[in-house]
């Protein structure tokens, strides 16, 4: 009988479709590298989220591995390259976690847009200052939006709800239904609110850094619920200081474990812990969608 090591948690409905198609599943969570560099030989497949690391040590020590199932949209923590020329299957959930993330990110633009988060602090202290929270309205206003892939156009959509203009760069995208293109330097230049939806690669690291900034409106409100580093935090610092950033929101960060950033003492600095995938409904479909797949490469695998 096939072997499935779950190393990180997916929800229970993953795990007995697994069990019901007549696989051995052992859950078995929070194994330092050593020990699942030890016990890796024992399976034909393993389930992670984005704890677990699948480096080229790891992957060398799986002599029975043939697939590698990440429940989740990146692959950071797998040395997919490695796998595969090994012959192990890598595969993942990228449409898991769209609608999740771009309600979130929707949330941080009205919260930024009308104070939400400091006026609260400020209820909770007894204080009733309603001049002070005097905010802002996203009708008429543009939003830019960075990588125009499914969470981009997710978030564009919404955005329309709100009768916001939507603009949008991506290298990689000439023409959506949905999102006007332009090119970078007009983004920057045109947009009250600027979102990011790329991956963190060599050439988008600190896409978002001093020059970019320059560029901006004054006011703008920047939000990044991608990859930690997409947006220098400290370029972004002096922006706030300056005051060309109106506001900023963050899921991920630069440094998350242990974390740090120099954004949270200031008062338009909207954050959570990475948290743009955290709900429900997005764990509950990348459980299920993640076993499917597995089973899907282990049955082509016994015929």
């Amino acid at each position: 009988m096939m072997k499935i090591l779950v190393s990180d948690p997916i929800h229970t409905e993953g795990i007995e479709i697994l069990r019901k198609a007549g696989y051995e599943v052992h859950e078995n969570f929070d194994l330092s590298k050593d020990q699942l560099k030890n016990i890796i030989k024992d399976y034909d497949a393993i389930i992670i989220r984005s704890k677990t690391k699948m480096t080229k040590e790891i992957i060398e020590a799986g002599i029975n591995l043939k697939v590698i199932g990440r429940a989740g949209v990146g692959l950071d923590n797998v040395d997919k390259e490695f796998a595969e020329t090994k012959g192990i299957k890598v595969i993942n959930t990228p449409d898991v976690s769209t609608t999740s993330v771009a309600e979130l990110v929707m949330g941080y633009i009205i919260s930024i847009a009308r104070h939400i988060p400091q006026a609260t602090e400020s209820l909770k202290k007894g204080e009733f200052e309603k001049e002070k929270f005097s905010g802002i309205e996203l009708a008429g206003k543009t939003i830019g939006i960075i990588g125009t892939g499914r969470i981009g156009t997710a978030v564009a959509k919404r955005a329309k709800c709100f009768e916001m203009n939507v603009i949008g760069y991506d290298p990689y995208v000439k023409y959506s239904d949905t999102i006007k293109m332009v090119d970078f330097e007009t983004l920057l230049k045109e947009s009250d609110v600027i979102t990011v939806h790329v991956p963190l690669t060599d050439i988008t690291r600190h896409m978002i850094s001093n020059d970019e900034i320059k560029k901006m409106k004054k006011g703008v409100i920047l939000v990044n619920a991608a990859r930690g580093g997409i947006i220098d935090e400290e370029a972004v610092k002096k922006g706030l200081e300056d005051e060309t950033i109106g506001g900023i929101a963050l899921d991920v960060f630069e440094s998350e474990k242990p974390f740090r950033s120099v954004l949270t003492a200031y008062d338009n600095f909207v954050g959570t812990p990475h948290t743009g995938a955290q709900t429900e409904e997005a764990q509950k479909r990348a459980g299920i969608e993640v076993a499917k797949k597995v089973l899907e490469q282990l049955n082509k695998m016994k015929r």
